[in-house]
């Protein structure tokens, strides 16, 4: 699996879920449930991750979609 951003915005996070749905590319949110450990605060970004044969339309998706500022620097 290849990590294509952090974050801990979960608007993004949902967004990225729903456009990928449609898309049926897979998605995997890797740390979602990390605020167990962290005591709720949300310090600890949640890591977008992809299938490695999906990256580049995954990354062509989020581009599409005006998403581009949250992708990091390549």
């Amino acid at each position: 699996m290849k990590e294509l951003l952090r974050t801990n915005d979960l608007v993004l996070l949902s967004r990225l879920e729903a456009l990928f749905a449609e898309r049926d590319l897979r998605l995997f949110v890797a740390d979602a449930h990390m605020s167990a450990t962290e005591g709720s605060v949300g310090f600890l970004p949640r890591r977008v991750m992809v299938v490695d044969d999906e990256e580049a339309e995954a990354r062509a998706l989020i581009v599409e979609a005006g998403l581009a500022e949250f992708l990091p620097d390549a």
